[in-house]
């Protein structure tokens, strides 16, 4: 995404002064702030105590729906059934030029069921999980318990994926071992990276995997379609990538597209990644067992429950999934991290102690039910 250093910088360089009257002419973003209230941060007591009622199985929902996904494309579809609620993907919005084999969907899904999970717990409901294979449905059975409102719960409406710079300060070895524990679950576990020269090896992967992402027309068509250049946009959407949330500014579509394509280089995105990583405290790497959807929804899980620690701990995360996306990097990563040949490196990401910024927004909740 621009900043506002290279926004200014290209309104000069085009000598188009208009740049500058379209950018103040987008800057209400009333609409923006109070559809952020209702999707994080909604009224107290909206549903009943009942533990099988409608009411509360909708909101365990809406608890899911605020989990990550890629692009931000809520790729989702929930079925709060009397004993059960169902999650479904959502194949209508599957990114195939970044993610062609629907690893980060179902990744997604997996958030988006650990949300779930997190939050039927604090209201009095257990949860088993089961993932069906051939419908590629995840089911998450419900039963009364004793409710605990854990410190994952609670960070929920606070965790965000930061994609800024952060401080530098190391985290706590205390505090790693807490989130190597929230990261690892059946067939998956988590590599965490601190020392320089680990994160330096790679970093190379993902400059490397970056600069193939953004010299192919596929991948940019399809990320500018989930691009969203301001509140008013995010708001009618509900989905994508809130560019204000990474330090741009707020302009209107139009001009965003047209300084998308001009300022979005290999040479200055690899520069912000390489000031990004450089101020991170390390990164972590999410490796599962298998090559199947099952183990994709297990990472995910895992993810989420990571993210959700961080965020209880005040640390901040951000994807840095280049070199797993892109094929002919994926292998050289796995190699050198000396991984055994059946698994795969799902998710890789940065971590360390930073700024909140502006969150993304989320659709409906009738929109995701089935």
């Amino acid at each position: 995404m621009l900043t506002r250093k290279q926004f200014m910088r290209a309104a000069a360089v085009t000598g188009v002064p208009l740049l500058l009257q379209a950018c103040s002419g987008a800057a209400d973003e009333a609409g923006y702030a109070s559809a952020v209230q209702q999707v994080w941060h909604p009224a107290e007591g909206r549903h009943s105590a009942s533990g099988d009622s409608l009411a509360l199985r909708q909101e365990l929902v809406r608890y899911a729906t605020l989990a990550p996904s890629s692009h931000n494309t809520q790729c989702w579809k929930f079925h709060p059934g009397q004993t059960a609620i169902e999650v479904m993907p959502d194949f209508s919005r599957r990114c195939p030029a970044v993610d062609p084999d629907d690893h980060h969907l179902f990744v997604s899904l997996g958030c988006a069921t650990e949300n779930l999970v997190q939050a039927a717990l604090a209201n009095g409901l257990a949860t088993d999980v089961r993932f069906d294979a051939r419908s590629l449905q995840t089911s998450i059975a419900l039963t009364a318990t004793r409710p605990v409102a854990s410190d994952l719960f609670r960070a929920i409406p606070e965790r965000q994926s930061t994609r800024t710079e952060f401080d530098g300060q190391k985290v706590s070895n205390a505090h790693l071992r807490l989130l190597e524990q929230a990261g690892t679950g059946p067939g998956v576990h988590v590599i965490l990276l601190t020392e320089k020269a680990a994160i330096e090896k790679i970093l190379a992967y993902v400059l490397a995997g970056n600069t193939a992402q953004l010299n192919d027309a596929a991948f940019m068509s399809e990320l500018r379609r989930w691009v969203r250049f301001n509140g008013a946009d995010a708001v009618r959407t509900g989905d994508g990538l809130y560019s204000v949330s990474s330090g741009s500014p707020s302009v209107p579509d139009w001009l965003g597209s047209l300084l998308f394509g001009l300022l979005m280089t290999p040479q200055r995105e690899n520069d912000k990644y390489a000031r990004q990583i450089h101020s991170s405290a390390g990164v972590a790497i999410f490796v599962s067992a298998a090559n199947d959807p099952a183990h994709w929804v297990e990472t995910g899980r895992c993810y989420q429950r990571f993210a959700l620690q961080a965020t209880a701990l005040g640390i901040r995360n951000a994807m840095l999934n280049q070199p797993v996306e892109v094929a002919a990097l994926r292998p050289q990563l796995a190699s050198h991290l000396g991984l055994d040949p059946a698994s795969r490196p799902d998710l890789v990401l940065r971590f360390g102690y930073g700024p909140k910024m502006p969150v993304s927004l989320r659709r409906p909740l009738q929109s995701v039910l089935a």
